[in-house]
């Protein structure tokens, strides 16, 4: 993952147009508030995180010594500053917004995610046309590039300028379409800021690492919207790395908010190009009323889907599309963590349907009695 910066300050121009979703709030700064069914955590210091990690581990050995692929979860925000999770949660958003911005402009709004695709020359244009980048300057960030090879721009493709753009270069800006002006997408970490970046990410290579090593299937809690983007991607890293053969790290959608569909069928893709194993914990959301409190008193769009058939609806098609990708190509999981008795009958019937057999444990189910207390078992078992 690429560096992101810190709470941009008074002076940078375009600071006050920060995404709302993830500025800190001091009203929301207790996470517990309205929720009844997930653990939170507090950022004291990096010591505390690093007995997290140990206790993370003790459940992983756990785990591993009373059952065969058995699952452990873990949580990024006892992992590490929740801060960082918020900064760079509002870089990513930023940027896959300025894509769909930019997927308008070329008519193409309206379509789902991944059948936009930009035409490199008039996304140089475009870029030129804003002030972010001249022409020379597009074509260069795809030197080197399997990426715009065929003319045109995925948000895969674009996604993965993120990472090489900020080793380029301190600054990136991206237009605001509503102000006209630029704003500073990134901004470099200080020294411990950057410290703490990396040691959050070696508290999950440690993890991930006992996991393989004693064949525990590690699964990523989702939070709350404002750490989610971050945390995905984050996960996402772990997967390439450690999910080359076996799904060994799982990451949680949660089918309440209204883009689960497009983050589940994005990061399927992703893994196909990149030919590692998706792993997924599927749940419906532990945070509603929080969320929606939040939205109100900030001031931005609730992210929650409005009605709970809604949900359900979502549930079962993120569900369906990941039940297909494992018949298809048999490198897909998924942990159907409901206790709905519609979304385990729906699953069993479209396992029977698709040919996924029980033996295969490519489909498991947890019954969840809050968000730290989960019975799991192979289906079949």
């Amino acid at each position: 993952a690429g560096p992101c910066g810190p709470s941009l300050p008074s002076s940078t121009p375009g600071a006050e147009q920060r995404e709302k979703q993830y500025r800190a709030h001091a009203g929301f700064g207790d996470r517990r508030e309205g929720v009844t069914g997930a653990r939170t955590y507090f950022y004291a210091d990096e010591a505390k995180c690093d007995q997290h990690m140990e206790t993370f581990l003790h459940c992983i050995d756990a785990s591993g010594g009373s059952s065969e692929n058995g699952f452990s979860a873990i949580k990024l925000t006892a992992l590490g500053r929740p801060q960082f999770l918020l900064q760079f949660s509002e870089v990513l958003v930023k940027w896959r917004r300025f894509f769909h911005q930019m997927a308008a402009e070329q008519g193409q709004a309206g379509r789902a995610t991944l059948e936009m695709r930009l035409e490199v020359e008039k996304l140089q244009e475009a870029l030129a046309n804003l002030g972010v980048a001249t022409k020379a300057e597009s074509q260069h960030w795809f030197t080197g590039e399997n990426l715009g090879m065929s003319g045109t721009v995925d948000l895969l493709d674009w996604n993965s300028l993120i990472d090489s753009r900020t080793k380029l270069s301190k600054l990136l800006v991206v237009p605001n379409m509503q102000t006209g002006q630029l704003e500073p997408l990134l901004s470099r970490f200080t020294e411990e800021e950057d410290l703490q970046m990396k040691r959050m990410l070696q508290r999950m290579d440690v993890l991930a690492k006992r996991a393989a090593e004693k064949g525990v299937r590690l699964m990523v809690d989702a939070e709350q919207t404002y750490f989610q983007p971050a945390i995905s991607r984050l996960t996402l890293e772990m997967q390439r790395r450690f999910n080359r053969n076996q799904a060994i790290v799982f990451n949680t959608y949660q089918c309440y908010l209204k883009e689960a569909y497009d983050n589940v069928t994005v990061d399927v893709e992703l893994s196909r190009r990149e030919g590692w194993h998706f792993g997924t914990k599927l749940v419906r959301g532990a945070y509603m009323e929080q969320e929606r409190e939040r939205a109100a008193q900030i001031g931005y769009e609730d992210p929650i889907n409005p009605t709970y058939e809604k949900t359900n609806e979502m549930y079962h098609r993120c569900l369906d599309y990941i039940l297909e990708e494992i018949k298809l190509s048999r490198k897909a999981s998924v942990m159907v963590a409901s206790h709905n008795e519609d979304s385990v009958k729906f699953t069993l019937r479209r396992m029977t349907e698709l040919g996924i057999h029980p033996s295969e444990k490519k489909v498991c189910f947890g019954q969840l009695l809050g968000m730290c207390d989960q019975i799991t078992f192979p289906l079949g078992e």
